[in-house]
Parts: structure tokens; C-alpha cells; sequence
């Protein structure tokens, strides 16, 4: 039987002043000093050179219309539907700086269903 790969959402986002320059001072503190970033977050940069931040579990918490990073700061979520499905596992936010603006997706496993004896 085979189990359900993660998903990959893309997530719309209200963004602010001070998320904006939180993630600008992540950016270029990870460049200066790679150790410094908090516990739970990773950074990385993609083949175009764009500045990649990965938060796990650990270091965000999803409240109704929110997320919060943790040192960052909070993104408002524009829609009204939950991020994750009920169940969910393995979840990380990811935010990707494109020339476009900052992207936000949501990553994770959904929850597996078994259904047995079902007669």
C-alpha cells in the first residue's frame, strides 16, 4: 500500500513592515555568520540565487489567520481556510525571496487514512 507523498501549498499572505525587515535581517545575518540563525530555521540559497528560509515545526506556530515565526514575526493568512490538514505532519513554512516579492508556502504530510474492516 502505498502512503501519500507531502504537499507543497502556496499560501496567501498579508505581510508587513516589520516581517519584511525581520526576514531582511535574517537574510544578512545568515550571510555574516551562518550559525547565528535560530534553532529550527534554515536558510539556504536556490540555483537563481534566491534567499530560501525554511521554518520546521518547531520554530512557528499557526494560529486563525496567522502564523508566527519565531524571532521574526507573525504573516497574516488572507484566506479563511486552516494551512494543514487535520492530522497533519511534518509541517515547515517556506519562504522564498523571488524578484516578484516574497513567496510563502506551507509544506507537510497529510494525515494517513486506513480504512479497515470496513464490511
Amino acid at each position: 500500500m502505498g502512503h501519500t507523498k507531502s504537499r507543497e501549498v502556496a499560501l496567501a499572505v498579508k505581510t508587513t513592515e516589520a516581517l519584511l525587515k525581520g526576514l531582511d535581517d535574517l537574510r544578512h545575518a545568515w550571510k555574516n555568520d551562518p550559525s547565528s540563525v535560530p534553532r529550527g530555521l534554515s536558510c539556504s540559497e536556490s540555483k537563481e540565487g534566491q534567499f530560501v528560509l525554511v521554518a520546521a515545526e518547531s520554530a512557528f506556530v499557526t494560529l486563525p489567520g496567522a502564523c508566527v515565526i519565531k524571532g521574526i514575526g507573525a504573516i497574516e493568512l488572507a484566506g479563511a481556510e486552516p494551512a494543514f490538514e487535520e492530522g497533519a505532519n511534518s509541517k515547515a513554512l517556506i519562504l522564498k525571496a523571488t524578484p516578484e516579492g516574497w513567496k510563502f508556502s506551507v509544506k507537510f504530510v497529510p494525515p494517513i487514512i486506513r480504512e479497515r474492516n470496513t464490511k
